[in-house]
């Protein structure tokens, strides 16, 4: 009993990053504005077709832009007219910083 790879839709990074495209925002803005936490390289995969996103990231993909999430999926189907955001709105989102790793501060206890 094997496992058959499944169809992939075809047009799903072009699509994800149309919408991004339309925006008008930048790929770190763009998980800002999906409110995901995800480093900006797996938006870069999923936009190139190297990986495909997670259901919950669709679903919020769609939510976003007012359409169904078949819209995304179905490469029979054409995305809804997406209209930019307004430059106050994009200045709100926050491009991700890289966060530096913590340092451990190591504990002495010293005998009394």
């Amino acid at each position: 009993m094997g496992r058959e790879a499944r169809d992939r839709p075809e047009r799903l990074g072009e699509k994800l990053y149309q919408i991004r495209s339309d925006l008008g925002l930048t790929q770190a803005q763009m998980l800002d504005y999906l409110d995901i936490d995800y480093h900006v390289a797996y938006l870069s995969l999923w936009e190139r077709d190297k990986t495909e996103p997670p259901l919950p990231v669709l679903l919020k993909y769609a939510r976003r832009i007012g359409a169904s999430a078949d819209v995304l999926i179905d490469d029979d189907l054409d995305l809804p007219p997406i209209e930019p955001l307004p430059p106050a709105q994009r200045k709100r989102l926050k491009p991700q910083k890289p966060q530096k790793p913590q340092k451990h501060r190591r504990v002495v206890r010293r005998k009394m």
